[in-house]
């Protein structure tokens, strides 16, 4: 087959625009569309939806979102493939059919199963990442919706993909670039515009979602449809390949992805192409995560106004220590943190306050609620002056902790249930490698006379996309051209990455290096702590990391600041 497999998502998060899915099937040409709704945080979520009702644990927006979509696929021949069914594939298969069957529209519904592993004692979930196999089975049996339970983002490319052009395990480089194109697809805007360092000069009111044109050969092209807002270029692609990635092998159930032989040349208005993409076999074994409830936390946010904040913010930090010594109910984890949002002589109250905020954790309810909440209301009228809180104490919430392990694949099941109900049990690839780093690639030649240098911030040259696995953080950056990625390569080490961000300073940083990209990435281990349920920093889910440090100012030629292909960053 010559003619190209295009496929659109609808969905990066459970919780996306809910209209997405008919825009996508109404804004243009489509082969397959698909929706990722499953997250490390979606999983504990789903697991606590399902302990209220053991006949839920999907995601019951991708359902309302069919009441209008199964219609419309149907009239334009437009197969479905989506994570949705979270924890129970089976049962959102089934409501899919007794929706069918209310609306009246033909369908043949298919689900994935076998991710869902024993749950270790303690454990709320335990799922593993499974590939495509069982959704390219799924299809080729005749699916028109294949909802599947904890597969890998870029299984819901490669599954297509393998069904449409006939893929076999063997086929690793096409295997490789459809998980390429997965990756840039998961994360729905993401790869046209939404949360882009260099966001300046787009219409991002109402960004579109992306396509990827497949090609026979696992080569692709990103774009979206035609009229809708934001932007596909090659900064859009490579920092969505940068998001929550590491070094030059990305491993997955039925590949692993070379990600140093990624090429991406613009290919037109709202278009780039990827190709070049080797790839390897898959290691041996599957990443599975487990969700368990960690605790409870409780949280207070006390407004400091005016003059002599880190007084006032010393003050409450002392009166509410003996108050909770006093209840003899301390929690076991106390953490402050001073934001000074505040400017001298502001024109606003608001803009003339800092916000102190207090986080407890407790694995007793009762050591985070009561206990705070009256040493927090009881400081009212004896505290420092114009003592107010954003919101009033609670009692107290759960958090999660998230941890992932490998699990040997030959002994996960990967089941496609077809639409006539036959269970189908797909092998793991006979085929396995280890995961192996790469050797480091050499450094591109240093700039010959950089000449003078001006303090100006990073931004100014480079662009940045961080996320998180897990406790640790990813921090990709890459350079906005040639010169400036051979200054980059070599002044953003990893002491000077942990010079730029202090809360680095102490921990595991890894960085690795993909100069086809003209980016370092770069890993920080255990900086969100148990992950992203467990809220353990201000930022959970270390979004903004790199935005910050772009935002960090250090010693760059007058040359690249002068040259720099990249729209103005403003401090």
């Amino acid at each position: 087959m010559t003619a190209p497999l295009r496929i659109g998502n609808a969905s990066g998060f459970y919780g996306d625009r809910f209209d997405a899915v008919r825009e996508m099937l109404t804004g243009g040409p489509l082969d397959v569309l698909t929706g990722d709704y499953l997250a490390e945080l979606t999983m504990l979520i789903l697991g606590r939806s399902r302990l209220k009702d053991p006949t839920r644990g999907y995601a019951t927006t991708f359902l309302r979102q069919l009441e209008e979509g199964l219609g419309l696929a149907h009239e334009r021949g437009v197969r479905i493939v989506a994570n949705a069914g979270g924890l129970n594939p089976a049962g959102l298969a089934d409501a899919i059919r007794e929706l069918a069957a209310k609306v009246g529209v033909p369908v043949r519904v298919a689900h994935v199963e076998g991710d869902s592993l024993p749950v270790p004692e303690g454990f709320l979930t335990a799922n593993a990442y499974l590939g495509g196999t069982g959704i390219a089975a799924c299809l080729t049996a005749g699916a028109d919706i294949v909802v599947t339970g904890r597969v890998t983002d870029a299984a819901l490319v490669t599954g297509p993909a393998a069904a449409h052009f006939g893929w076999g395990p063997g086929d690793l480089d096409a295997l490789a670039g459809a998980v390429v194109a997965g990756h840039v697809l998961e994360c729905g805007t993401q790869a046209t515009g939404g949360n882009y360092s260099f966001f300046r000069g787009h219409d991002l009111r109402r960004p579109g979602f992306p396509v990827a044109e497949i090609h026979a050969d696992g080569s692709s092209v990103i774009t979206k449809h035609d009229g809708t807002g934001g932007v596909v270029d090659l900064g859009t692609v490579t920092a969505q390949l940068l998001y929550e990635t590491g070094g030059a092998r990305y491993a997955g159930p039925d590949v692993t992805a070379r990600l140093d032989t990624v090429r991406l040349d613009q290919d037109g208005p709202d278009r780039v192409r990827i190709s070049g993409v080797r790839g390897e076999a898959p290691p041996p074994t599957l990443k599975a995560g487990l969700n368990r409830l960690g605790g409870w936390r409780n949280e207070v946010v006390f407004v400091l106004t005016g003059l002599d904040i880190e007084a006032k913010a010393l003050l409450v930090r002392e009166q509410f220590t003996d108050a909770l010594a006093r209840s003899g109910t301390a929690p076991r984890e106390v953490r402050w943190e001073l934001s000074r949002t505040d400017r001298a002589d502001a024109a606003t109250e608001e803009s003339a306050s800092a916000l102190l905020r207090l986080v407890v954790r407790d694995r007793d309810q009762e050591a985070v609620g009561r206990a705070v909440s009256g040493a927090a209301i009881e400081l009212a009228l004896g505290s420092y002056p114009g003592f107010h809180v954003t919101a009033p104490p609670g009692k107290g919430a759960p958090y999660g902790v998230f941890e992932a392990r490998c699990v040997p694949a030959d002994e996960v099941p990967h089941i496609a249930v077809l639409p006539d109900g036959r269970r189908l049990s797909l092998a793991p690839p006979a085929t396995t490698r280890p995961l192996q780093d790469v050797a480091e690639p050499p450094l591109p030649e240093p700039l010959p006379d950089p000449g003078p240098t001006r303090s100006a911030p990073l931004g100014r040259i480079a662009g940045a996309r961080s996320g998180d696995k897990g406790g640790d953080a990813n921090v990709g950056v890459w350079a906005v051209d040639d010169d400036a990625w051979r200054w980059l390569a070599h002044e953003l080490t990893v002491e000077r990455f942990r010079e730029l961000l202090p809360e680095t300073a102490a921990l595991t940083v890894v960085r690795h290096l993909l100069p086809n990209l003209r980016a370092l990435n770069f890993t920080v281990h255990g900086l969100l702590g148990e992950g992203v349920a467990a809220q353990h920093r201000f930022d959970p889910q270390a979004k903004a990391v790199g935005e910050w440090l772009r935002s960090r100012h250090l010693p760059i030629p007058v040359s690249l600041l002068e040259t720099a292909q990249a729209p103005e960053a403003h401090a």
